[in-house]
């Protein structure tokens, strides 16, 4: 990922980026029936660090794509819509404190570091379901969503995956990582 202080991309960068958005927004009309390409890209490029952490989103394989408009604030919603959780965000847990209360094999990062260093909100249960009304996500992998302060409390965080045509919902220690566990995020524009 790209250093968080310098959160303008490059003119060739930017222009990458946009051509990347622009295809994925084409191929998936579904995801945003009513929404113009070119109120999007508008938006983005009045918002130079939004598209910084859209560009943080792609790296990662996360492959952000418009799911929504809100009409109140004006704002696009980008979602990770990768088919699976993103490769560059797996095998990390929870949060600063779980990571820090591991002994021995500490994963490289948490959960909710990254996201704040990349400038994006993590999915909550809700969006995650959201998520799922437009496509099958996370049918071999899973993804770790917004865990209620009274589970995280008491040591437990949350995480979700498609399986059988369902959503599920499980929970699991906030420490533990896995190799097929992410993250996804959620950026508004």
């Amino acid at each position: 990922m790209s250093n968080s202080k310098n959160k303008a991309l490059p003119k060739e960068q930017r222009e990458e980026l946009f051509s990347i958005l622009k295809a994925r927004f084409e191929r998936n009309q579904n995801r945003h029936k009513g929404i113009e390409w070119a109120d999007v890209q508008k938006r983005l490029e009045a918002k130079a660090e939004k598209l910084w952490s859209l560009n943080e989103m792609e790296s990662s394989g996360g492959e952000p794509d418009v799911i929504g408009h809100d009409k109140k604030t004006s704002e696009y919603i980008f979602y990770d819509c990768s088919p699976e959780s993103p490769k560059g965000r797996r095998s990390i847990c929870y949060d600063r404190e779980a990571l820090e209360s591991r002994k021995a094999h500490k994963p490289e990062n948490s959960v909710m570091d990254m996201a704040a260093a990349m400038g994006i909100e993590l999915l909550t249960e809700e969006q995650y379901r959201d998520l799922q009304q437009l496509g099958n996500f996370d049918m071999k992998t899973s993804s770790w969503v917004q865990t209620p302060a009274d589970v995280r409390k008491l040591g437990g965080a949350l995480f979700c995956d498609r399986r059988y045509g369902k959503v599920f919902v499980y929970h699991n220690g906030a420490d533990s990582y896995y190799g097929a566990r992410g993250f996804r995020g959620a950026l508004r524009v």
